[in-house]
């Protein structure tokens, strides 16, 4: 197809309603789980069929979602799938015929059945191929659907045997699976523990420490059922660094990092522990807030790794999610005789 006729294409599949674009419709043998026709790409695209599971988040803290280290990588905005079985292809075409709008469902069907029913390349949809495999398609990340990467896949649904890996580099695999899994990780807010509790005071220092009950290791695991792909992807808190919103400030240690032993980050300051005692994991400020307040942020690091149903694994880009807080310092009252 032409760019003129894809665009054509493009701007009729956005009308068509999903339950007319739904694979398989009422034609198509039941088949589980069953795509879901896209409106995000210029040819016939399928919501995706990954399923994630979690294991070891807490129940009880909020979480977010990690942004990578490394801001030269992110995860992937769009892939190939298994998507639709031939009689869902000549479901869905059937459906885009019956759409009204002046004849533009039968050009639009015709143009698509050139592609899927005459040979070009591709004839009667592959019925006589039933069970043999499926059409994959273009499938968009939702959490990324406005990234530009998010429109490289442009290619229409097309044919691949059962157990065949297809010659696409941008074909689903254990590790697209990986990382979409990344995107998927439920990791605990970091409001970190400080001591003293309320406002501080200059020149003491204030000492840090996260619920180590929290901090635990959290794994996501990806697959597309049916497929026999499947990778987990397992993120394990190592660090916690501090920024304490000034320049006229200290951190315990030097570097602001708060390294992660015997599954702790930092540690409570235990009750009569003299005032200046410097903390493992801390700030010390040298200056008052004033009449306001410094904007403390803390940033858990987490180390990401992956595995996979076939072996392959390695790591990802390390990931990242921080919280701020606001921190009165005051002045130390000194009493004059």
């Amino acid at each position: 197809m032409g760019r003129g006729t894809l665009a054509l294409v493009a701007l009729f599949v956005a009308t068509v309603p999903t339950s007319a674009l739904a694979a398989g419709g009422n034609e198509a043998e039941a088949e589980a789980p069953q795509a879901q026709g896209g409106r995000q790409d210029r040819n016939l695209t399928a919501e995706t069929k990954i399923q994630t599971t979690v294991n070891g988040a807490p129940k009880s803290a909020k979480t977010g979602t990690l942004t990578p280290a490394n801001s030269n990588w992110d995860p992937p905005a769009c892939w190939y799938e298994p998507a639709y079985s031939p009689k869902q292809i000549q479901a869905i075409i059937k459906a885009i015929r019956q759409v009204g709008m002046l004849g533009v469902g039968e050009l639009v069907g015709g143009l698509f059945d050139s592609y899927f029913k005459e040979g070009h390349p591709y004839k009667n949809y592959n019925l006589d191929k039933q069970g043999e495999g499926q059409f994959w398609a273009a499938t968009i990340n939702k959490k990324r659907k406005d990234d530009p990467e998010a429109n490289s896949c442009k290619r229409m649904p097309f044919w691949v045997k059962n157990g065949e890996t297809p010659k696409e580099p941008l074909a689903v695999t254990p590790k697209i699976l990986a990382e979409y899994a990344y995107d998927e990780l439920p990791v605990p807010s970091t409001d970190i523990a400080l001591a003293p509790d309320g406002a501080t005071k200059v020149n003491l220092p204030t000492w840090a420490w996260l619920d180590k009950a929290k901090f635990k290791k959290v794994s996501v695991t990806a697959s597309i059922p049916g497929s026999g792909l499947s990778a987990t992807t397992t993120a394990e808190p190592v660090s916690l660094s501090i920024d304490p919103g000034t320049e006229d400030a200290e951190t315990y240690p030097a570097s602001g990092e708060c390294p992660i032993e015997a599954g702790k980050i930092g540690v409570p300051r235990a009750k009569g522990t003299p005032a200046h005692t410097e903390p493992p994991c801390g700030v010390k400020y040298l200056r008052s807030s004033g009449d306001g307040s410094y904007n403390l942020r803390a940033t858990v690091t987490w180390k990401i790794t992956w595995t996979s149903t076939t072996g392959a694994g390695g790591d990802l880009p390390a990931g990242q999610f921080g919280a701020d807080q606001q921190v009165e310092v005051e002045e130390v009252q000194s009493i004059n005789r």
